[in-house]
């Protein structure tokens, strides 16, 4: 049997007359996957911006990746002063894809850029898996699966959290497994290769790419693709981070997976990985959520190989953060489910037990369902709430504290304000400036300060000891110092 038989995408004697695998043929179907990617673009960026706005979106990881490409967008290091003074993010995240929002940024130097930037990346990927969908399951059928990645938990998590660069690997990973459902190896491996530009895992998650190219016969492009990402991988981790790095260790994440904790090693971790899934509430609930969302049909195809090493790093680390569902961990194993779950249920449909092909020609309008229910949990359900296109009640406040900080100056803050800082300013993240003595330390009681400090002009001090500051504006919470000269 010629290996490209072995793919879902491969039209062959016998499906030559199913209307299901034949290629896209129709002007609508080849509009609707980009127009639906326009409309989920514009309901990402509405939510992002809207809380943007209303000053509750988390500022810190948008603070570092705005600092990242605006140096990138002046052809500068990366340098991050919110992860400490003169730090270079490539020392922290190998994620030198990032760049391609400099050319943006530069044109329009504000975090806005940024929030609709990663909107539109992610949006990009309902078009391939909705196309694949249609290709391989039927018009409708493709459609639902196009409309449940759009609104899957884990893109709703991203675009509720924050930004991040990660969101690069969507469109990577959607337009590669498109390809790969086709049975086109060479495109597979151009979409899939600069995943490890990305960030410093995906090289691994490239070589399980290559791992089921292998299983499913195409083998020199497959062995090639996992010699390379294992490659790419170790060389990040080795040498490229801990040059960039000032301490010349690794990222955190990483870091944070390796070191045991207080009575386990890595190695004892890993092998009761299978126990600490089943008994670990955030890990399970991961895990079936991630299958849920394909009507648990993803389980049908070998790609399901490739969520394997991100969960792995994410479920033996020692930051209970990484086990659930908040933040973006989540997003780039949306494409790969849902690649999985069009060749799942292809598999299913050619099963010769009756009641799962039965099943699976209701699994798309299923995954479907799932998608809208969860958008009563997720960040879907801000869209409908009125309160969304309010202004916050301190954004006066923040404006005028904001009004006292001219441009160029060097300014300490909580999580509070930094993202309205770090498009004008040098921002540092509190207690991480030095050895910069900042002209302004901004503070904001609602950032996490519990109990709110009792005398913010000594804690401003005590960060810098025989250094002097004064109260400029104290207004809703935010309390703004200047260094004495």
């Amino acid at each position: 049997m010629d290996q490209r038989e072995t793919v879902i995408g491969t039209v062959s004697d016998e499906d030559a007359d199913n209307p299901a695998v034949k290629p896209v043929r129709s002007n609508w179907e080849r509009a609707l996957p980009w127009v639906m990617a326009l409309v989920f673009a514009g309901l990402y960026a509405t939510i992002s911006v809207a809380r943007f706005e209303r000053l509750t979106i988390g500022s810190f990881d948008l603070g570092i990746f705005e600092q990242a490409v605006r140096h990138f967008a002046h052809l500068q290091a990366p340098i991050v002063d919110l992860e400490g003074a003169g730090q270079n993010f490539l020392g922290d995240h190998w994620n030198p894809a990032i760049a391609v929002f400099a050319p943006f940024y530069r044109l329009f130097p504000t975090p806005v850029t940024l929030l609709v930037g990663q909107a539109v990346v992610i949006a990009l990927g309902v078009v391939p898996l909705t196309r694949a969908g249609v290709r391989h399951l039927g018009r409708w059928s493709g459609v639902a699966v196009g409309l449940a990645f759009g609104m899957s938990y884990g893109i709703q998590g991203a675009v509720e959290f924050d930004v991040h660069g990660v969101s690069l690997a969507v469109p990577l990973l959607a337009f590669g497994l498109e390809a790969f459902l086709a049975g086109r190896w060479t495109v597979v491996v151009a979409w899939a290769a600069p995943l490890v530009l990305v960030q410093e895992d995906l090289g691994l998650t490239v070589a399980a790419l290559g791992l089921v190219l292998v299983l499913v016969g195409a083998r020199r492009w497959g062995f090639g693709l996992a010699v390379f990402g294992l490659a790419s991988f170790a060389l990040t981790m080795k040498i490229l981070i801990p040059h960039f790095n000032a301490a010349g260790s690794g990222p955190r994440s990483f870091l944070q997976a390796s070191q045991s904790g207080t009575d386990d090693s890595l190695l004892h971790r890993i092998l009761e990985l299978p126990l600490a899934v089943a008994t670990s509430e955030p890990r399970g609930t991961t895990v079936l959520l991630l299958l849920g969302v394909t009507a648990f049909l993803a389980t049908q195809s070998p790609l399901l190989i490739v969520v394997l090493p991100t969960l792995g790093w994410r479920f033996v680390s020692t930051n209970q953060n990484f086990w659930g569902q908040s933040f973006h961990y989540d997003l780039v194993l949306m494409p790969i489910v849902f690649a999985a779950l069009v060749d799942g249920v292809v598999r299913a449909r050619r099963d010769s037990w009756r009641p799962l092909r039965w099943y699976a020609r209701a699994a798309p309008t299923l995954a479907l369902l799932v998608g809208l229910f969860l958008c009563t949990r997720y960040a879907f359900r801000e869209l409908v709430d009125p309160a969304t296109y309010q202004p916050s009640p301190r954004a006066p406040a923040a404006e005028r504290i904001l009004s006292k900080i001219p441009d160029g100056a060097t300014v300490e803050a909580d999580l509070g304000l930094i993202s309205k800082l770090t498009s004008r300013t040098r921002v540092f993240f509190v207690g991480k400036a030095a050895p910069v003595v900042p002209q302004f330390v901004l503070i904001d009681d609602n950032a996490g300060w519990n109990p709110p400090l009792p005398d913010p002009v000594k804690y401003a001090e005590s960060l810098h000891p025989g250094t002097t500051y004064v109260l400029v504006h104290h207004d809703d919470g935010y309390t703004l110092m200047r260094r004495v000269p």
